[in-house]
């Protein structure tokens, strides 16, 4: 890494009187400013990412969905959010984070906009894919910008509580949302979630550096934008599975089924369903938190990422299992459990980023974001087609539920094997 001191969001340079902490590369305190104006942003694409599973009881009501067309709404946003991934990490490391963000999250506030005025199944779908676009780079952006400004052992920190401000903005989209819909409706709750996005544009282009010269890649380094590296490392492939099934299906039942599960199959109302979603989401917090805070003791302690996945996940197929065999008695704990368990694959993105240089950081981050969001794309449409088919060959529901959920489980086990598989023949290449 370089020793450049970057710009801030007014294009002045950093002045040299200030101390550098060994953890950044930046002044302390801009360091944490710019921490913060990414996880504003950060914190409302959350909030769009969740707010299906507590809206999903209005919408399948007003436009008649059945639970396939619900999986593929919720999952439109991540659908848009995979489609532009390997593009957005070739953006990144060319022009950085701050100038690719603002662009993207204009795109969202269009997204809120168009699913604010949807009359119909295909506008809904085509807002909610608008809105996945426009946040693609609101966790790309600070995660490429962490690569080349902070210390690894503080990217691991930092990552863990990017992820705990998602889960922040996800609690706010569950009982929060629950309370405003019959005060204020559904529409409105998206033109204000559009002005707040805008508002969060603001605070990035005047907080947030620019890219420097030594920020972006030199030809001596990148002489192509190519993704050819990262395809062909074998760490990437080790944890691609995981990053698919595993991470992708805890997020597409995070976003979206603990909402129909919890009202289904553990037969909790509207409002109780809610305080589940914010139970679990809260428990997610929580477990993020606490990541970022043993992150770096436990890097320098030799734990690394790859021992704490191998020995972690299987407490969430435990976990899982549980939901699975305890059907209508595995609520709102049970979910927070599952999805408190998951977060030992979250470890896996930083880890892939920091296996390369600095200046593949953008794609390497986004090549892996590609394959955890076409998981959580074809895991939440998967389980509402796989819920359908159970139903039309008899099942009762909830047990259309548990098979559907069994069928994840049975995939998620199938990535770990891969995992470990894989890690026994790449040590060598382990972060």
């Amino acid at each position: 890494m370089g020793t450049d001191n970057g710009r801030s969001g007014s294009q002045k340079p950093l002045s040299p009187s200030k101390k550098k902490s060994p953890m950044t590369l930046l002044a302390r305190r801009q360091a944490i400013v710019v921490f913060l104006a990414f996880a504003f942003a950060y914190f409302f694409a959350a909030v769009l990412r969740a707010i299906t599973a507590t809206l999903s009881p209005v919408l399948t009501a007003e436009f008649h969905l059945d639970a396939g067309d619900l999986g593929l709404l919720a999952g439109g946003y991540f659908l848009g959010f995979a489609l532009i991934q390997l593009p957005l990490g070739t953006w990144l490391d060319r022009y950085g984070p701050r100038k690719v963000m603002l662009r993207f999250v204009a795109l969202a506030i269009l997204g809120c906009g168009a699913f604010a005025l949807a009359n119909s199944f295909t506008s809904l779908l085509v807002g909610r894919v608008l809105c996945g676009l426009g946040v693609s780079a609101c966790l790309m952006a600070p995660l490429t910008g962490f690569r080349r400004w902070f210390e690894p052992s503080i990217q691991l920190r930092t990552n863990s509580w990017m992820l705990m401000t998602g889960s922040f903005g996800m609690v706010a989209a569950t009982a929060p949302v629950q309370w405003l819909l019959p005060r204020v409706g559904w529409r409105p709750l998206f033109w204000a979630l559009a002005v707040l996005m805008a508002v969060s544009m603001l605070v990035i282009a005047w907080r947030v550096p620019d890219w420097t010269k030594d920020d972006a890649p030199r030809a001596a380094d990148a002489p192509q934008p190519s993704y050819a590296p990262i395809w062909r490392h074998p760490y990437f492939w080790q944890m691609a599975p995981i990053g698919f099934f595993t991470y992708g299906g805890m997020i597409a039942i995070q976003s979206l089924w603990a909402g129909p599960w919890l009202a289904r199959v553990s037969g909790y109302d509207p409002v109780a369903a809610a305080g589940g979603l914010f139970t679990m989401n809260l428990s997610m917090l929580a477990t993020f938190w606490c990541w970022g805070l043993v992150n770096p003791w436990l890097q320098r302690r030799g734990f690394v990422t790859d021992r704490l996945i191998a020995w972690g996940l299987p407490l969430n197929f435990v976990a899982l299992g549980w939901l699975v065999v305890g059907g209508s008695d595995a609520g709102a704990a049970s979910l927070a459990l599952f999805c408190a368990t998951s977060t030992f694959v979250a470890l896996a993105q930083p880890a892939v980023g920091m296996v390369f240089p600095h200046f593949l950081a953008g794609r390497a981050l986004s090549a892996y974001n590609l394959v955890i969001f076409v998981g959580v794309f074809t895991v939440q449409w998967g389980i509402g087609l796989l819920v359908d088919a159970f139903r039309r060959g008899g099942m009762p529901e909830v047990t259309a539920f548990r098979a559907a959920f069994g069928v994840f489980l049975a995939t998620s086990v199938l990535s770990y094997v891969w995992f470990l598989w894989s890690r026994s023949h790449n040590r060598q290449q382990s972060p």
